[in-house]
């Protein structure tokens, strides 16, 4: 076992004190950066940056980024939701550690979606029924993992099957 234990720390941002959400840093008790090219060839990261190592997910609309000796996750409901990712992640980091030998590591960042690719799928009528502005901006969000198919009430059954299975060649689940 690589990654045994942290300890976290939960926020607001400082300038946004109504913000509705947290944010956690957990220190690592042990150094994890041997792993990371691991984990990203197993998760594909959204960006990877090889010195120092880190790698950054995004997923429903949170960053999650695991440095060599530290975690940070924004936009988190509570302490507990920060909690049961850090668990995730544990499982994940360590499972990418013991399977190393089996995995080729991987040192660039995994595809992104498009937002032009998400555009084309949608109804493009700016109805705003998904709370957005325009489907430009809706189209932006979903590119960052913030918003899905399901977020668009003026999508034809058809349509949501398709948007939902293009982002999800992008995003993993927690």
């Amino acid at each position: 076992m690589l990654l045994k234990g942290w300890t976290k720390e939960i926020t607001r941002a400082e300038c946004r004190p109504e913000a509705q959400t947290v944010h956690c840093i957990a220190r690592l008790e042990q150094n994890i950066g041997e792993v990371i090219p691991y984990l990203n060839a197993v998760l594909g990261g959204y960006t990877y940056v090889k010195e120092p190592p880190s790698v950054t997910f995004r997923s429903q609309g949170k960053l999650i980024s695991v440095h060599a000796d530290h975690i940070a996750i924004n936009a988190l409901q509570d302490a507990e939701e920060a909690e049961k990712i850090l668990q995730w992640l544990q499982r994940e980091i360590n499972d990418a550690w013991d399977k190393k030998s089996e995995t080729t590591p991987s040192f660039q960042a995994a595809p992104r979606p498009q937002v032009i690719e998400i555009l084309r799928l949608l109804p493009k009528t700016n109805c705003k029924q998904c709370g957005q502005p325009t489907c430009m901006v809706f189209a932006a969000m979903a590119a960052e993992g913030g918003k899905g198919a399901e977020h668009c009430p003026a999508l034809s059954p058809e349509a949501r099957e398709h948007l939902t299975a293009y982002l999800s060649r992008f995003h993993f689940a927690i």
